[in-house]
Formats: structure tokens, sequence, C-alpha cells
């Protein structure tokens, strides 16, 4: 993607700088090809600013609480929290709270990359494939540490070997195989929704009137919230098989 906001562009600068720098520092002057190598893309530097974004927010939420009158960001907060609560209580069960800033933000930041698709020359970061892997592989080892906590190494390996221990044999490998594909079925799941959708999106804009395209523009909405909302709840349900002490 072309570098196409200042964000991107001084990120290059930066980073490129620092990289040429270090290269020097040891003896070997980096090639154009090199440099170009790790510059940083237009989903990259949309996802630094999501981050950013997120983070100032809840920050201005957190220092202008107030109990008898909250702000709008703070009751926006309080939806959000509410929303993510009531889902985690309902999937995760018992001890779900301390899960539930993990899931928010996931859900969160999910949901405005996709959303970003909707600004005119800009792409969703969740279009190019290496953000939902990402998100996939922070999600498999969290809900992995997370069950390797609540139950040990021992306790968590037995919920690979099945109900029925003369099976083990085969169901260990199996259910090994079964988890590790969760981090491909999360890509493919968040990355050709949110590709097809946007796609669709832009070859109406380019054949059809104004009108239509504004009707693209809510299903899109609908797509970047159903799709937040998926990715979230699959978490969810990693997270309570992952902690569950049931075997």
């Amino acid at each position: 993607m072309p570098e196409s906001f200042a964000l991107v562009r001084w990120l290059n600068a930066l980073f490129m700088g620092i990289e040429a720098k270090a290269f020097q520092s040891i003896g070997i002057q980096p090639t154009e090809a090199a440099q170009q190598a790790v510059k940083v893309n237009q989903a990259f530097g949309l996802e630094l600013l999501v981050a950013a974004g997120l983070i100032a927010f809840f920050v201005v939420v957190r220092m202008t609480l107030a109990v008898e009158k909250p702000n709008p960001a703070q009751q926006i907060a309080e939806m959000v929290h509410e929303f993510t609560g009531s889902q985690a209580d309902q999937t995760i069960g018992h001890g779900y709270q301390r899960f539930q800033a993990f899931v928010t933000c996931i859900f969160l930041f999910v949901l405005f990359n996709n959303l970003l698709g909707l600004i005119p020359g800009l792409a969703a970061p969740t279009m190019s494939p290496w953000v939902p892997l990402g998100l996939a592989v922070l999600t498999f080892f969290y809900y992995n540490y997370q069950g390797l906590r609540a139950n040990g190494l021992v306790g968590y390996l037995k919920q690979f070997a099945g109900p029925v221990w003369w099976l083990a044999w085969l169901m260990f490998p199996i259910e090994i195989i079964s988890n590790l594909a969760r981090m491909m079925s999360l890509t493919i799941r968040l990355y050709a929704n949110m590709f097809a959708g946007d796609m669709v999106t832009l070859g109406i804009f380019s054949l059809a009137p104004v009108v239509i395209p504004s009707v693209f523009m809510g299903f899109h909405v609908f797509v970047s919230f159903i799709q937040a909302y998926i990715f979230m709840l699959l978490a969810m349900i990693y997270l309570s098989l992952a902690v569950s002490h049931e075997h």
C-alpha cells in the first residue's frame, strides 16, 4: 500500500533512519532493497493510529471518572464494558472478569480497524492478511497461556487427550492440530469477510450513484461490527475451553 498519509511517511523516516544507523554501527551499509523490505506500510500505520486512539480514549475516561455526572466518554466506556461483560459472563462463566480487558481490547481494535475502510482513500487494515494473522496469533498464545495458568501443564495437556483414556493416543494429535488450526480459522474468517466487503463497496461506488453506495456503506458498518463481535466471541469460547477444569 502506498504511503498515503503523513503518519506512514513519518514512521518510515524514523524507523528507516534507526535501522540504517544500527547497520552502519557494525560496519554494514544497508542496500536500498533492504530498506524497502522493512518499510512501514499503510496497514501498520493505521493499526498504530487505532491503538493510540484507544489508549488516549481510556486515559481520558480514567482521568475524568465521575459518579454523579459521567461525561459522554465515560458513558460510552460503560456501555462497552457492560456489553463485553455480559457476553463474557454467558460464554466464559465464573471468573470471566480477569479476561474481560483482553476481549474488550480485541473487539474495539478489530472494530475500528474495520471501520477505517469507510474513509475515502484508505483501506481497512484488516484487508491485509498480516493484521488478522497477528491478532489470531496473539489470541492463540493468550488463551493457551491462560489454560496453562488455570490447569497447570499436565492438567492442560489432559484436555487434548479426550474423555476416553484408551483413545488418548489418537485424540491427542487430532486435538493439537485442531488447536493450531484455530489461528488459520480466525485469520481467514476476518480477512476474507473484510476483503470481500470492501471490494463490494468499492465496486458499487465506482458504478452507482451516491444513494446506492450509501446503503452499502451501512452494510460495511454492519459487517465491521459483526466481524469484530465474532472474533471476540471466538476468543471467549477458546478461553472458556482452555480454562475449564473438566477433563
